[in-house]
């Protein structure tokens, strides 16, 4: 089974009008931890929200490993493309963040000793395991993107598509969310105006701006690049600007 996701000369546009992308293309193969990065309204939300078919492509095509994303495919391809939204409250609705990380199994219809391994296996991958009794909003900012987080793994996607994993922590969140991103093995793309996190995590990096493709390559190349970043509203990372 293919491992990469391929979007070809994908083009979308949202009912008001607005241009969202304008045939976009790239592939992330296998166990890349890739960076999409733009301005706010530059269509990174666009493109992650197609990634698993919550938006269908108006133009070109979206390959998942051998399935190309159609109304027939969506049921094995949300089964490989995990997306974790900005905000974690988007993904925590249930009593307790055991129930919550257990859901989308049961709604599989997994058995109840699969549901409880997948259970401890995502919580302990995001050091939650010792707190799985408690609600949601009991817990704190941080330990709510990491439940959020759990609630996808453990459905063992083969693809992550995170949004903003690092917004709105604290030092303390950021660094931890950081090492637990660094140890994951799954193909990642990653949305973020963080650019030190990208730094310390992402090889590659991909620059959308309006709806096109900028630049795509290592990002060490890329975010050393002051005008080409000032060009598309990002600025160099502090570990650069302060080097």
């Amino acid at each position: 089974m293919s491992c990469k996701i391929r979007y070809t000369d994908v083009a979308f546009a949202y009912p008001d009008g607005t241009q969202a992308l304008r045939g976009v293309s790239f592939e992330l193969g296998h166990g890349e931890h890739v960076a999409l990065l733009g301005p706010n309204g530059a269509g990174k939300s666009t493109i992650m929200l197609l990634s698993n078919g919550i938006l269908m492509p108006q133009q070109g095509t979206i390959e998942v490993g051998d399935d190309k994303l159609s109304k027939e495919t969506l049921v094995p391809i949300r089964q490989r493309v995990g997306l974790v939204f900005q905000d974690p409250d988007d993904q925590l609705f249930m009593t307790s963040v055991f129930d919550d990380v257990a859901f989308g199994l049961l709604n599989q219809g997994l058995a109840a000793e699969e549901v409880r391994v997948r259970v401890h296996e995502a919580l302990q991958a995001v050091k939650l395991e010792q707190i799985a009794h408690k609600a949601p909003q009991d817990l704190s900012f941080g330990q709510r993107k990491r439940a959020a987080l759990a609630t996808i793994l453990a459905m063992r996607p083969d693809f992550l598509i995170l949004d903003e994993p690092s917004s709105n922590l604290d030092p303390r969140g950021r660094r931890d969310m950081l090492e637990l991103l660094r140890e994951i093995d799954h193909t990642i793309l990653l949305a973020t105006h963080d650019l030190d996190l990208v730094w310390e995590l992402c090889p590659r990096s991909i620059i959308i701006d309006e709806g096109l493709i900028v630049a795509d390559g290592p990002t060490e190349e890329l975010l050393r690049d002051e005008h080409l970043l000032e060009e598309h509203g990002l600025e160099l990372p502090n570990a650069l600007r302060y080097s």
